[in-house]
Order: structure tokens, then sequence, then C-alpha cells
């Protein structure tokens, strides 16, 4: 049983000098990994029988496996005279281009260069090869990472994390990147785990000696009736992924974005929630698949929802949690070809990331419809991501004395970064949106589903971005987002979420209130199961770190971060690495200093 979750590689390592014995790990389904040079540079670290299809020229090689190559919206390849393109993901031409899209986005390239890219919808990587000119390319909100290294002495990028770091000899471990995922769940920017291995930028490209930065995603407000402009675009998005072959499928909740894709497909055969069968979350999804007649299962909660295996921490790419993988125990129960998601919705439609000004109500902080005026930026997108203040000041205590490190060590990390963002807009709204989007902790979610099945990321769509971008953040807000679903469905309401019992916040807040504090009545449940009672219930410590006592202490979410760091570092590197080493990995004055140089 031991093998089945994500421990260092063959043996538990300690700090000492013990060898390591490596297993086999399983590759992801569908990759996209080259070289900037040819076949022989290629084959030094990659067999081309890995692929379905290899293009290849002097100047660079690349590899792509995708069940999805050659269907239409999918990956496709090509390889002439006039040089090569790779489409990897989900991407959608205009329509001269569907029959060919990686010829015609070639073809693009020969006149326009780089800006070609704008004309591409969808989540991908692509990569052109023209003139003895190579060049890999992001969407504009890098739904895909490009993971690169100089490394070994050419360079070598990727969508598989692991596989690009195979490549490097002796990887050092980035001290800033394991504070922030420690603390906060996500390693910010363009860093990774280790030194030596990078990320394409954000809206980026990567070249053989250049990394830059493209201008597709800049705010750039407009006038318009955005509710009615938001409800025509969905609509498009949608109707331009309904054509994915095979039976089809949608992870439900009961909140708003996912009952909006069930409302608009009804290409929808099967529907599936992670919880308990009476949970109020499950009982208002399942009636929601009876209103639009689908078919619905219950993906039971239990140690499948929170186990971190090898698979699920393989997916994290060793910069996001795990724990955002609910659906990733349950493969063998979803019997869909095709699977849709309602993911960054509420991101990139609905104002998440922005701050709203509040007031306080019986104990309790109520969001309002009027935006803060100059809202802090650090203290503004500490809850859009994993950060728990009082958690994290029980983390540091086990590797400083100073009992405000963790919260000085998150604000100094999101400061620095947060930085980037005014290049793209002038607006402190805009830039928290554009930091929670470009640091987005949830993507580890769709890189699993996307391995596993045909996925769409219907909120990367091109139509949906530019929305957001010419939204302003007064208007990006649930308010705006309800008024358009309506238009798409006037009975999308006919069960409420159950934490929303009336679309007042203020009213659906008082009845919370009223819920924790009057006698026999029930509170409203939360959307996702308790993940201290499950992981205590499966006895994960013992699970995990039978030969660490001391990790027991920590909190259930931090011991999750650190195995996913232990195990992600076991599966692609040689590197001694135990859960004791990644707790006493604090940052130095040094690597605060090149992070801030990298800006």
């Amino acid at each position: 049983m031991q093998d089945e979750f994500c421990r260092p590689p063959g043996i538990v390592v300690t700090r000492d000098d013990i060898p390591i014995v490596k297993r086999g790990v399983r590759m992801m389904n569908k990759e996209i990994f080259g070289v900037f040079g040819d076949r022989d540079e290629f084959e030094r670290f990659r067999s081309d029988r890995e692929f379905d299809d290899v293009v290849t020229s002097d100047i660079a090689t690349v590899g792509i496996r995708d069940t999805g190559l050659g269907i239409p919206g999918r990956s496709a390849s090509y390889s002439g005279e006039r040089g090569s393109c790779i489409i990897w993901g989900e991407a959608y031409p205009n329509k001269r281009g569907w029959s060919e899209p990686a010829r015609w986005l070639l073809e693009q390239y020969e006149k326009k260069g780089k800006e070609a890219i704008e004309a591409l919808n969808g989540s991908y990587l692509a990569f052109i090869e023209h003139e003895g000119d190579a060049v890999v390319l992001t969407d504009p909100i890098r739904s895909w990472e490009c993971f690169y290294t100089d490394g070994p002495g050419v360079r070598v990028f990727g969508s598989d994390a692991a596989e690009v770091a195979k490549t490097i000899d002796n990887p050092t471990m980035r001290r800033q990147s394991v504070g922030e995922f420690l603390h906060m769940g996500v390693v910010l920017g363009n860093k990774t785990l280790f030194h030596e291995l990078h990320r394409t930028s954000f809206d980026g490209y990567l070249t053989r000696d250049e990394v830059g930065e493209l201008d597709r995603f800049v705010y750039n407000e407009q006038k318009m009736d955005y509710a009615s402009e938001l409800a025509d675009r969905m609509q498009r998005a949608i109707r331009r992924r309904s054509r994915q072959p095979g039976r089809k499928g949608l992870l439900l909740s009961a909140g708003y974005d996912s009952r909006t894709l069930l409302s608009q497909f009804p290409e929808i055969e099967h529907c599936y929630t992670v919880g308990v069968p009476d949970a109020q979350e499950v009982k208002v999804a399942r009636r929601l698949a009876k209103q639009y007649g689908v078919n619905h299962t219950t993906l039971v909660t239990n140690d499948r929802y929170i186990v971190p295996g090898e698979e699920k921490v393989r997916d994290t790419n060793g910069i996001k949690e795990s724990i955002h993988i609910h659906h990733a125990g349950y493969n063998s129960d979803i019997e869909v070809d095709t699977m849709y998601h309602g993911l960054l919705f509420d991101t990139l439609l609905r104002g998440f990331g922005q701050k709203r000004k509040e007031f306080e109500l019986l104990g309790k902080r109520i969001p309002l419809k009027q935006m803060e005026m100059d809202p802090d930026p650090v203290e503004a997108s500490f809850d859009n991501f994993g950060y728990l203040p009082d958690k994290s000041r029980f983390i540091a205590e086990q590797y400083t004395d100073d009992l405000d490190a963790a919260n000085e060590f998150v604000s100094d990390a999101i400061a620095n970064e947060f930085d980037r963002c005014w290049e793209r807009t002038d607006s402190i709204q805009n830039a928290l949106s554009l930091f929670s989007i470009s640091n987005q902790p949830t993507i580890p979610f769709r890189t699993h589903l996307a391995d596993n099945y045909l996925e769409s990321f219907i909120a990367a769509d091109t139509e949906l971005l530019e929305w957001h971008l010419q939204t302003p953040p007064e208007y990006r807000s649930t308010a705006t987002f309800i008024r358009a679903i309506r238009q798409l469905d006037t009975d999308i309401f006919r069960h409420r979420p159950p934490d929303r019992p009336y679309m007042s916040t203020l009213l659906s807040e008082m009845e919370r209130f009223a819920r924790r504090k009057l006698p026999f009545v029930k509170n409203f449940e939360p959307a996702w199961p308790d993940r201290k009672l499950v992981y205590d219930r499966y006895n994960l410590d013992q699970r995990l770190f039978p030969e660490y006592e001391s990790i027991h202490e920590l909190p259930p979410r931090h011991k999750l971060r650190i195995n996913d760091m232990v195990g992600w570092v076991g599966q692609c590197s040689e590197t001694v690495v135990s859960p004791i080493d990644v707790l006493h990995l604090p940052t130095d004055d040094n690597e605060v200093d090149e992070i801030r140089s990298e800006h």
C-alpha cells in the first residue's frame, strides 16, 4: 500500500548521506517537450517513441503526446518546407484555419511574427519554427505553464516540470519558493522549487536565448452593456467547445459557475459532485442535474478525496498544492470522454481577487457592492491564496523565534511579485485581479482533468478575456454575472445555492448568522468536505509521515503541502530532501535580493 502515496522514491531520505533508490514514475498522458537543438540533442533526453509526433530542424526539436491530436479544437502538428508548428492543448483558430490549425498558424507567423498568436483562441502552448527562428508562446493567461532550463547546456522546455527538471544534473532547492509553497500553497511569479528550473512569463514567449512578454492581456476599459455582452460571449464560448467527441461530463457544484455550463450544454450526459450524499451542496447539485435531465453521480468523500497520490502530486508541477484536485482519486468512477468545468469563472468574470468595501455585522465582515478606493494590495491578496495566518505562525515557530516571521515573509513575497502587475494596468483593483490570475493556485485542478480527459477551459476563451479586460472592476461582479446568466436561462435559479438562499448578499449573511446562533437550526454547510476531519479519519499522519512524529503536530493543510514538495522533488531528481528539510529551509536575505533583481 505504501507506493500508492507520494513519498520520496524507494526509501525515505534524511539529512544523512543516504543513497536514493529511484523507482519508475508515470509520465503524464499528455505532454509537449522540446530542445533548442537538433534531433541528436533531443535524444540525449528523450526517445521519439514516447511521443505521437516529433517535428525537427537544426535549431529546435519538439515532441508532442496527446490523445486529442488531430481532433478539431485540440492539439495539432505540421511540418513542411517553410517550417514547422505544434499547437498543444485546446485551440480555436479563425474559420480559415479550422481544418489545419498548425499550418494556418505557421502561415500567419510568416506574415506577422509573434503577433500571429493573437488570432489563436484557447488554452495552449504553441511552438513555431520558421527561417532559422524558433519560439514557444503561451496563451494570454498562461493557463498552461512552459517550464525551461539551461542546466544541461542546451535550453530544454516542456509542459511537465518533472520531465524538464530531470535534465538538470544537480538541481538545488530555492528557499524562497519552498517558503511560498509552505505558507501560501503556491510558488509566485516565474519561479519553481529549483533554482535551475524556470517558467515562461505570463502572457509570454520563449526562444533559444530570450524570455519575454507579449501585450495581449492589458486592461483597457470600455463602455458597453456589460451583462448582455457577457451573456453573448459566454454563449459563443460554450458553442465553440460543444463539438468535443465522446460522452460528455461536467464537474458540478451547487454554485453559479458550473450550473451555467449545465444550462447551456445540452450535450452533457453526466454530472459529478464530490461530497457525501446527504450534504446540502450535493443535494442541490443533484436537483440541478434532474432539472436539466442529466444523470448525476456523487463521488463520495473518503481517503481518495485527500490522499496525495503520485499522479496527483505530479500534476502540481511543484508550484501549486494538490488539495485543489478534488476529483483526482475518482478516475475509475468517471465514465466520460470529455469533461467540462467552470474553473476561473469567479476570478475572471465575478471579481474574485478585487477588494470591495466591507462592514461589520454581528461580528462578521460583509462585503458591499462598492469598491475599496485604495486597498493595501498585500492585505487584499492574503485571502486569495491558501495563507492561514494563525496556522502559518505555528509553522514558523518550527524554524525561527520571530513570532511574526510568517506574516512578514508572505507580505514581502506578495509585495515583490505585485510590482509586475503595473506594466499591464494603472488601477489597483485591476492589478489585484491580474495578480490573482497570474498566480492562480487552483490550476492543478484542470491539469489533472486535461491529462485524463478531453477538457475545455471555457474561462480562457479570448472573448471572455477581452470582456474581463474591457470591463471596469465595479462591473466585474457576481451581480453582473447573475444578470448575464439569467439572460441565458430564466429558470437557472430554480434551486438556489444552499449558502446563498437570497439574491441579496446581506440577507444571506444575516440568515447565516442566525443559523449559527439559534438553537435547533442547522448551519449552512461548507461547499467542500472538512479537510482536517478527512485527514484525521484516514490516519494520514501514519500513512504519509510514519518516521516523522514531529511533523504530526502541524496543521493538515501544511502537512499536505510538505508532502507535495517532497513527493514532487522525489519524482524528478536525486536531490536528498525530507519533510524535516523542507521545514528548515527559511529564506535568507541573499535570495530575497536575487528575487527582487529578477524584476
